[in-house]
């Protein structure tokens, strides 16, 4: 087994990011438990892990990723509305509802404004898509 260094887990975060872009989801959480072990304070990694379990229809570890993420940075809008989408997802709408309202007055980007005006109407289907496809990379 190899030893774990703040350089490895550095490439492992960095290969957990290419996995997710190539769908696959699964790879992504393997990679990022370990960096996560080593630096549970890593909001980046969290917010990664939680897209991948996401993409993964892990809704439940989804959510408790978003959550922790939350309790440090309750002002995170990309995080309010990556839980919007997860909880969206799992049919809670009502819940997923605060969150995009959430998103939208943190930061009014289109695609919150959106979520929050029409994701308790319309019931948005398209619950695959990963919440933080169109956003930029969690720092």
């Amino acid at each position: 087994m190899s030893e774990s260094s703040p350089e490895t887990h550095v490439i492992d975060f960095r290969a957990a990011e290419q996995l997710l872009a190539a769908r696959d989801p699964r790879g992504a959480i393997q990679l990022l438990d370990s960096v996560i072990t080593a630096h549970p304070e890593n909001t980046a990694a969290r917010l990664l892990r939680a897209r991948a379990f996401f993409l993964a229809a892990q809704l439940r570890p989804a959510e408790l990723e978003f959550q922790i993420v939350l309790e440090r940075e309750p002002d995170n809008a990309f995080a309010h509305f990556a839980l919007g989408r997860t909880l969206e997802r799992g049919g809670r709408s009502e819940e997923a509802l605060r969150h995009f309202r959430l998103a939208a007055a943190l930061e009014p980007r289109p695609e919150y404004i959106e979520a929050a005006r029409f994701a308790h109407d319309t019931g948005d289907g398209d619950g695959e898509r990963d919440p933080g496809q169109s956003n930029r990379d969690p720092e």
